[in-house]
């Protein structure tokens, strides 16, 4: 009987690889399942092993079982099929010149160590702090400036700092900021932030051996709105292109669209952030509103979306994905079928190899 009732809750738990979290605490462990399935299927296999016996109840718990078994390794199934054509795909949108020696994804590499470069603490704007990772290899490098995610409340810059690790042994500078945070402050403070830092960067430019010819911004949730509405409406030096993780990027449309009150009270959030509800301020959600500043001269976009996204829904990529193909700007969306927000948790899982994958590749390409 306890074997049957274990592997109904993991039949229960093993549904989120495949449908959208409900409630906030299922969406962090949506991340889990999704993005370490390894850990679900060797549990799932153990209890499997416990015994294969013909009593109802021993033969209830392994249906269970192999159902739930199947469902934690579609993840691993799902990003095969989405590996099989991202390489053929990324040549066609940027060229041979952006083929890395790389393979999309492996099951193996799930358990790879994570590399690691040390960063030092600098201060580049009265009290805001960047953390500074030096590319491994000699002499002016591109360098990647990255802004965190958190609701436009929290959060900080340590955030998932595996990726700038990564980025920085294969040869990129990377930046991750911190910014102003609402309540306190409201748009566009962190956008001057980001601003901030890169003329930083720029004036010190040959003491951190930067290439102030090819800047990157690379934004998660709502930093990546934050790095978008920079990248599009402002001027950079520089800057070559932009990276959005999950971001939103339809400010009037995720108002119109809220997230589900069981995982988060988006309105309020974007209230915090913009001053007041769209109907105090409608002007202030237009002009947070990355899309709205897309035109023919906007810089290269990558967007990296999970279709199970119960934060920030894979609309807004979807809208901002239509603008840059209707401006001519060279883009790619990649789209995740099982992933949902923060699937980049996990570097080495199948949302985290994949992007990854993408961005080294498209880094490649604008950065050339």
């Amino acid at each position: 009987m306890i074997r049957l009732v274990i592997s109904i809750a993991l039949l229960l738990v093993s549904l989120l690889a495949i449908f959208k979290a409900p409630e906030y605490h299922l969406w962090m462990l949506a991340i889990l399942v999704t993005e370490f399935p390894w850990i679900f299927m060797l549990i799932t296999s153990a209890l499997l092993l416990t015994g294969f016996y013909t009593d109802k109840h021993q033969l209830a718990g392994t249906i269970a079982g192999i159902v739930a078994l199947i469902l934690f390794t579609s993840p691993i199934i799902r990003a095969y099929k989405v590996a099989n054509r991202l390489n053929q795909t990324l040549t066609e949108t940027f060229g041979r010149e952006s083929e890395i020696k790389e393979i999309p994804f492996s099951f193996w590499k799930q358990f790879s160590p994570t590399k690691k470069i040390a960063s030092r603490e600098i201060k580049y704007d009265n009290s805001l702090t960047l953390d500074y990772y030096p590319s491994a290899i000699g002499g002016a490098r591109p360098c990647v400036v990255v802004v965190h995610g958190g609701s436009w409340s929290g959060g900080n810059n340590k955030q998932l700092p595996e990726l700038s690790n990564y980025l920085a042994s294969i040869g990129y500078n990377v930046a991750s900021i911190n910014y102003r945070l609402a309540p306190g402050y409201k748009n566009p403070a962190p956008v001057e932030d980001v601003q901030a830092a890169m003329s930083y960067l720029h004036h010190h430019s040959e003491e951190l051996h930067i290439d102030t010819g090819s800047f990157v911004l690379l934004g998660r949730s709502a930093g990546a709105q934050v790095a978008l509405l920079a990248a599009y409406a402002y001027k950079l030096p520089g800057l070559k292109a932009v990276i959005d993780y999950y971001g939103p990027a339809d400010m009037v449309w995720g108002y119109s669209a809220p997230t589900s009150p069981l995982v988060m009270d988006s309105r309020k959030v974007m209230e915090n952030y913009l001053g007041g509800t769209y109907g105090q301020v409608p002007e202030k959600y237009t002009a947070s509103s990355p899309l709205e500043f897309v035109n023919k001269q906007s810089v290269p976009t990558l967007m990296l979306h999970g279709d199970n996204d119960v934060l920030v829904s894979p609309e807004h990529s979807r809208r901002l994905n239509a603008k840059l193909q209707q401006n001519g700007i060279k883009h790619f969306l990649l789209k995740l079928p099982w992933a949902t927000h923060g699937f980049d948790y996990n570097l080495h899982g199948p949302g985290g190899q994949l992007a990854t994958y993408t961005v080294e590749r498209f880094l490649k390409a604008v950065t050339k």
